[in-house]
């Protein structure tokens, strides 16, 4: 496996600083862009992991700072309080997404092979993949891990260019059973390229390591194995790899 270099990039949005994460290889040909939303509790010690472990299959990867530099939650209170005004204003949400896919396509760091991207998240990350990829038509993919699905700005038919993958645990209490249906309509109307994986016995955080509430949030080594080879497949089919 290639050794990956991890780089923060400082930025600003609205005179506010952000502060996010890139993953690369030093390898000599152009690798396809990632930009990963991480879950409630932000740029930390697992997102990076993940964010790792992605670039070191061929990938550029950034781990987007949605919350702002000064803004780590430590515990699930904090992240609650941290996520909950995004979610309620998906304006916002979408504006700090495409302000971090801006700095993924203008870092000189890593070079990136032209016209191939993708944006991928878990939980509240895969909420805002979900979000990027209704608006921004510069995205070839959005890979949603156990995310919430629903969303006040609904795809328009035209806009959306990516293929969207949803990985779902077919257990997770935490997205309402009739958002599935919801979110196929959607697509539907929007005529975009989608999938829906649900894994049966998955419940939310189904990636998340340090997940460890049965029933509600429990890492399930099993399925991540098989959301993450999902995902791969779809990107190398996308991106032609």
């Amino acid at each position: 496996m290639s050794k990956v270099t991890v780089e923060s990039l400082v930025y600003h949005v609205a005179g506010k600083a952000y502060e996010s994460r890139l993953f690369y290889t030093h390898d000599a040909k152009p690798q396809p862009g990632l930009l990963m939303a991480p879950n409630w509790m932000g740029v930390g010690e697992g997102a990076e992991r993940i964010a790792r472990d992605v670039a070191a299959q061929g990938y550029v990867v950034l781990l987007a700072d949605i919350y702002g530099q000064t803004l780590r939650p430590s515990n699930m209170d904090e992240a609650g309080a941290a996520m909950m005004p995004l979610k309620n204003d998906r304006v916002e949400l979408r504006k700090r997404m495409k302000a971090a896919l801006d700095q993924l396509l203008g870092q000189s760091k890593a070079v990136l092979e032209p016209g191939k991207l993708a944006t991928f998240g878990f939980c509240f990350g895969g909420c805002c993949a979900l979000e990027l990829a209704r608006e921004d038509d510069r995205l070839q993919a959005a890979v949603s891990f156990h995310g919430t699905l629903d969303t006040p700005l609904p795809a328009q038919g035209g806009k959306v260019k990516a293929s969207m993958l949803v990985l779902h645990g077919a257990a997770d209490p935490f997205v309402p059973k009739e958002q599935l249906p919801a979110f196929e309509a959607e697509m539907d109307a929007a005529k975009v390229d989608w999938q829906l994986i649900s894994y049966g016995g998955a419940v939310h955080s189904f990636t998340d390591t340090a997940a460890n509430m049965p029933g509600k949030m429990k890492y399930d080594a099993k399925t991540s194995r098989r959301a993450f080879r999902a995902m791969f497949n779809l990107l190398g089919e996308v991106f032609q790899r």
